[in-house]
């Protein structure tokens, strides 16, 4: 098991219970989180902040470990409405562990603020990996190997019934 840092006190239970089950997912692959990377469509930097609730994780974050952990379809999907559950109520404004929030600071400057935007803004990732791409959509070619196939089929079955007659 991995030593991971105590999560923020303040997190609401959805978004604590969902984090701890996406640590308990990870720790059971064995990987660290070089390799967890190298395995999914995210680096080692982004499973950091997903697993320390300081950013949440994109839907196919969460669908690409799921992959890598071996889980079954039902599993997954409790994950998803796990994942669901805690976006809705994710913190709007991230309090990075070791750097309390200056009291009274309404405004932020510098890569601080864009970063605090950024997580304010929080929308999940669109991009898929390219094993979870969506078909692409069937064109003329693919037209062309059915109807090829389907003449294949219909040889195939008038060589059978010609053949049975002769035979019988």
């Amino acid at each position: 098991m991995s030593a991971w840092q105590p999560l923020p006190d303040d997190l609401p239970p959805e978004v604590r219970h969902f984090v701890e089950q996406l640590r308990q997912l990870k720790d059971r692959t064995g990987l660290s989180l070089v390799s967890l990377g190298a395995r999914t469509a995210y680096s080692k930097s982004s499973w950091q902040r997903y697993l320390n609730a300081t950013q949440p994780p994109p839907r196919q974050a969460v669908a690409a470990l799921c992959r890598v952990a071996g889980i079954d379809r039902d599993e997954a999907e409790r994950f998803g409405v796990r994942w669901e559950l805690a976006v809705r109520v994710w913190p709007k404004t991230v309090t990075v562990p070791g750097k309390p929030e200056e009291a009274g600071s309404g405004s932020r400057t510098g890569a601080e603020g864009a970063e605090r935007e950024a997580y304010d803004e929080y929308e999940d990732d669109p991009t898929l990996p390219w094993w979870d791409a969506p078909p692409k959509e069937t064109g003329p070619t693919s037209r062309r190997l059915l109807l090829v196939a389907v003449v294949l089929v219909v040889a195939l079955v008038l060589t059978a019934v010609i053949g049975a007659v002769a035979l019988g």
